[in-house]
């Protein structure tokens, strides 16, 4: 039983395009939605300890690093969004592919359109966070985790695109394939044809008629 064909290379873009523009619809909603209704630094509960929204300003990365280097994330991430249009024009036929690419532009993009046209400047904007997870602390002493819509499709497809990378799926849609068990029956396919060939040119051969000097026997001469 053999799988889907891959995606026309029009249809892998086009796939990657919308998914990508419904996610950075959705984060710059949400974020005008945190802008509108939130309070600046201010935590509103939603489930507890587990979930809050806390509305902040993040000139940095994840956990407010690299605060003093805005303009590095900004390159950062117009480098990764070329690089995933790059590959959506040339490369993706894949669905998995294609979906996870399309996801992972789409927040890229999300936080790249806070970067350049939010305040305090252009190249330099901070990025808007308001979803809060107190209990996802990674080390002692960090900051607790203060994201946005866009931080999730990042971080989920980067895991996304290490599997399919951990599957053997390329970008074409083919598979690696595993040396293995597998490789054995493929073999003595082949060995059979080849066997099945050398006999088809020996049977097809003629046999020569037997000769006088072979003692082969002859008609006699009627009287």
């Amino acid at each position: 039983m053999t799988g889907r064909p891959p995606l026309r290379q029009a249809a892998a873009g086009t796939i990657i395009a919308i998914l990508a523009v419904l996610v950075l619809a959705a984060d710059q909603f949400a974020k005008h939605l945190a802008l509108q209704n939130l309070p600046y630094q201010e935590p509103v509960p939603v489930l507890g300890d587990f979930l809050s929204f806390y509305l902040t300003r993040n000139p940095g990365a994840a956990f407010s690093l690299g605060e003093g280097v805005t303009w590095i994330f900004t390159i950062a991430l117009a480098a990764v969004a070329g690089v995933i249009v790059w590959l959506a024009a040339t490369r993706v036929k894949s669905r998995l592919w294609a979906v996870a690419l399309g996801l992972l532009l789409g927040g890229v993009l999300g936080n790249l359109t806070d970067r350049l046209l939010r305040e305090p400047g252009f190249a330099v904007g901070h990025v808007i966070d308001f979803i809060n997870t107190p209990w996802m602390w990674f080390f002692p002493g960090m900051s607790p985790a203060i994201y946005n819509i866009a931080d999730i499709f990042i971080v989920s497809m980067m895991i996304g695109v290490a599997l399919l990378v951990l599957v053997g799926l390329h970008l074409d849609g083919t598979r690696e394939r595993r040396a293995g068990a597998g490789d054995g029956p493929t073999q003595a396919t082949a060995d059979d044809a080849t066997g099945a060939e050398a006999s088809g040119a020996v049977a097809a051969e003629p046999a020569s008629p037997p000769s006088d000097a072979d003692g082969g026997t002859t008609d006699a001469p009627k009287a």
